[in-house]
């Protein structure tokens, strides 16, 4: 009982990051599994079990509230079942002494990505004209490929590639890279339930992760007004790389004085991300207030 209430907690604290981000449900979830001692292959096969359930309520939102481009939705989501089952079978046939410092790597990229995107001002500039099936293709072969041998990565890979071209409304981005997550979920259960069986599934691990999902979901909704994303994001990157290089030392069988060192680097990392992230955020809202006293201005003087 008392492990299933901390998985519960794990899903609490993932969902919550990713209602405030967009993003990061199966990258905060693995970390936090692989960090109470869940094997690599099925702490990746219950987050994808868990967010078939959490994906298909987030595209339904998506979709009611007009959020959904579905020709990206389409040109996105087979590439991406494709990548994510080839990841499931490949990560499914390691061992978990490979798996492990493998995942953990992947995840501790992820984790430096959101440093990095979080502690600087986030801008897209529009252009015109869909975006080419060439794109979206590759994309989203590489991003279902990561998130299934990461435990995670779909949207920090995607995302920021759909926003970066900026052919989409970042509302449209978010709906659609959600919306076709459900599909990568199921493509990558499939996947582990090819390569492990369904003992490869721990349903008790994928019940709690929903229970502490379906709970977080209202307050990560509320959460996002209080509490910046981009404050949250730089927040909870440090938390991933922290936690993904303790993994890693431990299988390199780091001495105990580079530990440290390496300890005090990344928290130092952390620390300057969240200055320069509060630092982005005041320029941000600055920005916006000024915008927001020039604008009677400029229509008095038309």
């Amino acid at each position: 009982m008392r492990k299933l209430l901390v998985l519960a907690l794990v899903g609490f604290a993932a969902q919550l990051v990713d209602g405030s981000l967009g993003m990061a449900y199966g990258v905060t979830s693995s970390t936090l599994l692989l960090l109470v001692g869940i094997a690599p292959a099925t702490a990746s096969a219950s987050v994808h079990l868990a967010e078939i359930g959490t994906t298909l309520a987030s595209g339904a939102s998506h979709w009611r509230f007009g959020n959904v481009d579905w020709r990206t939705v389409g040109r996105i989501a087979l590439p991406g079942a494709v990548g994510a089952f080839l990841g499931a079978t490949l990560l499914s046939g390691l061992s978990t002494e490979v798996a492990a410092p493998w995942m953990a790597g992947i995840l501790l990229v992820l984790g430096i990505y959101l440093l990095i995107r979080f502690s600087r001002p986030m801008r897209t500039v529009r252009q015109a004209g869909p975006l080419r099936r060439r794109f979206l293709g590759p994309l989203g072969l590489v991003a279902g490929f990561v998130d299934a041998t990461g435990g995670g990565g779909w949207g920090p890979v995607a995302t920021p590639a759909l926003l970066a071209s900026g052919r989409l409304a970042p509302r449209k981005v978010v709906g659609s890279v959600d919306t076709s997550e459900f599909v990568v979920a199921v493509a990558a259960s499939v996947g582990f339930f090819i390569g492990l069986g369904s003992a490869g599934f721990m349903l008790p691990v994928v019940a709690a992760l929903l229970v502490g999902g379906v709970i977080a979901a209202p307050i990560a909704a509320w959460l996002v007004r209080v509490v910046p994303a981009q404050l949250l994001g730089a927040a909870v990157g440090g938390v991933i790389v922290l936690t993904n290089a303790r993994t890693l030392m431990r299988a390199a069988e780091v001495g105990s004085n580079l530990r440290a060192a390496v300890y005090g680097l990344v928290v130092l990392g952390w620390v300057v991300a969240v200055a320069y992230a509060l630092r982005a955020l005041r320029r941000t809202r600055a920005d916006a207030a000024v915008s927001e006293q020039e604008r009677p201005l400029t229509a008095v003087d038309g």
